[in-house]
């Protein structure tokens, strides 16, 4: 795939957008599970500080005292990481995982339990549960403050091993979009393909159109281009309409010449009647060109023939010809080749190739042909002297020939070329030793 594929790009936007997509997750996913956990742990703490708060002693005018300890071992390991404090009244009770340390209790709103994060001892964070609370009057009615925490790494390495199972997972998420994307790509862009494959099928003559089976998004564009199509098609057909009203314009005046040239013969007139004919000879030929080329415009893709019979029918005419009867006439051409053109026109071709190769052959003229891939290669070698290779190219010329002395308009090469590049094929002039190999190329019908 090359950096303006459709494909590629489509492949690189998915890859992109799962990327980000999944990124966003993890830290997402990272983050609903932190808070997860830090909920889990408040209510736990939370737990404490009910039953810390249950065992403070009530006895009236008695020092703070708590009756009922939370059990949990860790209150009694020294920095062990969870922590209470009681403190109220000058007094202060702690406990013995706090050690020396004391927890800096903010603030708080009577009766209220908040939550938050604080420094503990070292500067570790901890997780503070703490609430404000009145002693029964028969205690005295005093305020005391009630703290629980919990080191804030227990929540950090929580939330690291999930990353570490989770990230595995989206791993294969990842595979999985990218498949799904990868099948996506191919099932969108399919009809694109279809529409490659029915164009293919309209340039080979295959199919006029290319139809309505298409997705809605798609229809639009196949219905723009049939219309297209069909546009084209009225073209041709006025235009062909117009060359066959031009050449019918032409006939009458041509007739009337060709009167006056017998005229001009009888009444002794032979080199006036001989210039007017060879201009007779020119415009019609002309106009049949012209004529061809609007058949050819007509039937370009629906158009086939076969080229051995072709090449056999117009060596059975040339060779009759003053110029053939006296040359060798060789054929090599593979049979069953059929090529994408019509068979009037391919006549004209290999006609025309054969006309020029009689006049300049010494004593031979060989025609072969043969298929090569989707096309076949049609080849008119003749033994004369051949062309000089900065000539080539104005011989192909309308009009250029080298020898002025010869008769005809000088379209013959003019119009080969003309007609093997209306039928998307190449024609070339290579000279050998001895002779001049004239070398045509043409769309072959395959299927």
């Amino acid at each position: 795939m090359t950096p303006r594929s459709l494909r590629l790009r489509l492949a690189l936007a998915g890859a992109a957008s799962i990327a980000a997509a999944l990124v966003a997750a993890f830290f997402v996913l990272s983050m609903l599970f932190e808070r997860h956990v830090e909920r889990r742990i408040a209510a736990e703490l939370t737990a404490h500080l009910n039953q810390i708060i249950a065992g403070i002693s009530e006895q009236p005018g008695a020092a703070l005292h708590l009756v009922r300890p939370p059990v949990d071992p860790r209150f009694e390991r020294p920095l062990s990481g969870l922590y209470w404090q009681i403190e109220g009244d000058g007094e202060r009770l702690r406990s013995r995982s706090l050690w020396d340390g004391v927890l800096a209790l903010p603030a708080t709103t009577p009766g209220a339990i908040r939550t938050e994060t604080i420094d503990g001892p070292g500067g570790v964070p901890l997780l503070l549960v703490e609430r404000e609370v009145v002693m029964p009057a028969r205690a005295g009615a005093r305020p005391l403050r009630v703290a629980v925490a919990v080191d804030r790494g227990d929540i950090a390495r929580a939330t690291k091993e999930f990353e570490g199972d989770l990230l595995p997972y989206l791993e294969a998420l990842a595979a999985l979009l990218l498949a799904a994307s990868f099948v996506q790509i191919v099932v969108g862009l399919r009809p694109l393909a279809t529409l490659t494959g029915r164009l293919s099928a309209i340039r080979a003559g295959k199919a006029e159109r290319l139809g309505g089976d298409f997705p809605d998004e798609v229809l639009p564009l196949t219905g723009e281009v049939d219309a297209l199509l069909q546009s084209r098609e009225n073209q041709l057909r006025k235009a062909r309409e117009r060359a066959a009203d031009l050449a019918h314009g032409f006939k009458t005046p041509l007739q009337i010449l060709s009167g006056d040239v017998l005229r001009l013969r009888e009444k002794g007139e032979e080199a006036i009647a001989r210039d007017i004919e060879a201009i007779i000879a020119r415009m019609r030929r002309h106009v049949d060109h012209e004529m061809a080329r609007a058949r050819q415009a007509e039937r370009g893709h629906t158009a086939r023939s076969d080229l051995a019979r072709v090449v056999s029918q117009v060596v059975s005419v040339v060779s009759r010809t003053p110029a053939g009867r006296m040359l060798d006439w060789r054929q090599d051409v593979a049979e069953g080749i059929l090529v994408r053109v019509d068979a009037e026109d391919l006549a004209e071709i290999v006609g025309s190739l054969a006309e020029n190769a009689a006049r300049y052959a010494v004593s031979r003229v060989a025609i072969a042909a043969r298929p090569s891939g989707g096309e076949a290669v049609l080849e008119v070698i003749d033994d004369g002297p051949g062309i000089p290779e900065s000539e080539i190219g104005f011989v192909l010329k309308r009009g250029g020939r080298l020898d002025s002395t010869s008769e005809g308009a000088g379209l013959g090469l003019a119009i080969v070329e003309s007609f093997v590049a209306e039928a998307n094929g190449t024609f070339t002039l290579e000279n050998r030793d001895p002779g001049l190999c004239a070398r045509v190329t043409l769309p072959r019908v395959t299927g």
